[in-house]
């Protein structure tokens, strides 16, 4: 799927959110990376065989 040089990383990959946006809707909250991976504005990610991977976004707790 992907045709930039370097290849950007698969949906497989640890490091899978550096791919390319090639649709970004802010608006609804999603981008879609040329890996295929669905990424939401929540860090959650839907990967192209279909597994969820659950928001991983961290918050700094004021002391």
């Amino acid at each position: 799927m992907c045709t930039h040089t370097p290849k950007c990383p698969t949906a497989a990959s640890p490091d899978r959110e550096a791919a390319h946006t090639i649709v970004g809707r802010p608006e609804q909250g999603w981008s879609l990376l040329c890996n295929g991976v669905l990424l939401f504005e929540d860090t959650g990610e839907l990967l192209p065989d279909g597994q969820v991977i659950a928001p991983h976004r961290t918050f700094e707790v004021a002391a």
